[in-house]
């Protein structure tokens, strides 16, 4: 993939892995090359195996399906990020986002393009990425 279109956070993966509403959207995105931030990636694996997936049967099967190392780039973080990720913190404290959506919205900025999510307080966000709420 040469430059991802979009940042999908957890909740936008979990609804394309679950077939969920807002599924749809995600695969466009996942078509036109997408990345995730590893903090994500842990985020949805973390989630599957609350439910009895095991999390390096479901990170196989994302290779086999050509998700992971194919359509969805996943983005390690650094220093830098940290800076961003945390002085996001102030602006989205009052929509109440975690950790793992910061990173998300960080890597959105740093990349410039367009983060996808299934949590619809995002929305409310006033920073400078455009925020797509796929339901």
């Amino acid at each position: 993939m040469e430059q991802a279109t979009s940042v999908l956070d957890a909740s936008a993966l979990l609804a394309y892995l679950n077939d969920e509403a807002g599924a749809a959207l995600v695969e466009d995105s996942l078509v036109k090359g997408a990345a995730i931030s590893a903090v994500n990636l842990a985020e949805v694996l973390s989630k599957l195996a609350e439910v009895g997936e095991d999390p390096q049967d479901v990170s196989d099967n994302l290779k086999r399906r050509g998700l992971l190392g194919g359509k969805l780039v996943v983005s390690p973080l650094g220093p830098d990020d940290a800076v961003v990720i945390a002085g996001l913190h102030r602006t989205t404290r009052a929509a109440g986002l975690s950790l793992g959506d910061r990173a998300c919205l960080g890597l959105a900025l740093r990349l410039r393009v367009p983060a996808l999510t299934a949590d619809r307080a995002w929305s409310r966000l006033k920073i400078s990425v455009k925020v797509i709420t796929v339901r």
